[in-house]
């Protein structure tokens, strides 16, 4: 009697403590199986619309510096790097086939000339002969006959045709001693430009061969301490918006391998016309130019480019995460969940006459908004917002009751 008793006692205390603590173990469980939200604050700031895009660094100008004669390199006075000014020799030819053919060029122009003074000494022989002969004639004109007369008057017109032709034959001379000449300072390779060699392409002892193309020993950049272009090409659907930057004067950052973490700035120069197609996709040619006096950037760097469009300053930032998040239909309260399967808005729009500019005007302003989540209770709340300029991580909020500082859902942690 007294274990039955007993049970009973022990059975009554706990059902009792069973069902006292049934609720809290209940309400424990219910709330370790509610989903767990990631969120992020909204904040106030500065924000940057911006177009990315890969370029390639190249000098200003690249000038190209070849041989006009041939023959081999006999010396060789700069190499990879070297700063050079205009008019510098960077190499020489070996010059003696020219220097042979200035000194025969010279001896024949003095052949020339002394063909010129002994033709002049015959001329003066003939006109002297012509006028003893017409003296005599005057004096009697049986002295002398026509015939001789004429002799002498031929004689003396063919030296004339004959002097015409030595002197002729000078000038041709000339000009063939200034051919030789002009070779001979060929055979010294000079800059025609102030800038660094970039780029050397023969090595002494090598022989070169003009005579069908031009053959390119130096590549010279001028200004390369000055100024450095960035070649990007970007999409046709962003031309728009840097022709916008560089009417604007918006600045174009950039970095570089070589120097990770640092941050170099340019401005649009030039937005070309030449489009390029590939695979349907159709780009244009952007110059960026970039000071460069410490010479940190040299050609054939690869830049990763930011071209900044517009810029503006405290401003509600809402993070792009939070516009992106899409979520469950269980995971809303039932008085937004038409929104998930486009039932129902979050909002009331106002209604517009039925004009196509009106119309024009809201489908744009409908196509700048967006939901966000916000926790209400166990469930998630929608706001609706208009969104204006954005980045990479953040979006500039136009209108919506969305405070700085409240948590927007980003998405779901995983347990």
């Amino acid at each position: 009697m007294k274990f039955l008793l007993k049970l009973f006692l022990v059975t009554g205390i706990l059902g009792v403590a069973g069902f006292y603590a049934y609720h809290p173990a209940a309400e424990y469980i219910r709330k370790q199986n509610l989903p767990q939200f990631r969120s992020e604050k909204v904040v106030k700031g500065t924000i940057s619309s911006v177009v990315n895009a890969t370029g390639t660094i190249k000098p200003v100008q690249s000038v190209a510096v070849g041989s006009f004669v041939s023959g081999p390199i006999d010396k060789l006075f700069v190499d990879f790097n070297d700063e050079v000014k205009a008019g510098q020799v960077l190499a020489e030819i070996d010059p003696r086939i020219y220097d042979a053919a200035v000194a025969r060029d010279k001896a024949s122009l003095a052949t020339r000339v002394a063909e010129v003074t002994r033709v002049k000494a015959r001329l003066q022989n003939a006109v002297n002969d012509e006028k003893r002969a017409l003296g005599l004639s005057g004096d009697n004109k049986d002295f002398i006959s026509q015939t001789e007369l004429d002799q002498y008057k031929f004689a003396r017109l063919a030296l004339d045709a004959e002097l015409l032709v030595a002197e002729a034959n000078i000038l041709q001379a000339e000009a063939t001693l200034k051919n030789s000449e002009a070779n001979q300072q060929y055979t010294k390779i000079r800059s025609p430009v102030d800038g660094v060699v970039i780029d050397r392409k023969i090595d002494p002892g090598q022989t070169l061969a003009a005579q069908f193309q031009t053959p390119e020993l130096f590549v010279i950049a001028p200004d390369l301490r000055k100024e450095m272009h960035l070649f990007a090409s970007v999409d046709e659907a962003d031309i728009g918006l840097i022709r916008e930057a560089k009417e604007t004067g918006q600045s174009v950052k950039f970095t570089v391998d070589a120097y990770p973490g640092q941050l170099f700035e340019g401005v649009v120069q030039q937005i070309r016309l030449s489009s390029t197609t590939t695979q349907n996709v159709v780009t244009y040619p952007v110059v960026v130019s970039a000071k460069n006096e410490d010479l940190r950037l040299l050609p054939g760097m690869t830049a990763e480019i930011s071209f900044q469009i517009k810029e503006k300053t405290d401003v509600i930032k809402i993070p792009n995460a939070a516009l992106r998040y899409y979520p469950l239909k269980e995971h809303v309260r039932k008085e937004d969940q038409g929104i998930l399967d486009g039932t129902k808005s979050a909002s009331t729009s106002v209604e517009t006459d039925d004009q196509p500019a009106a119309a024009a005007a809201k489908s744009q302003r409908d196509s700048l908004k967006r939901h966000v989540w916000v926790k209400d209770g166990d469930l998630l709340r929608a706001i609706e917002v208009v969104m204006g300029l954005s980045d990479y991580q953040f979006t500039e909020l136009v209108s919506g009751d969305v405070p700085v500082g409240t948590e927007l859902v980003t998405g779901l942690k995983v347990k």
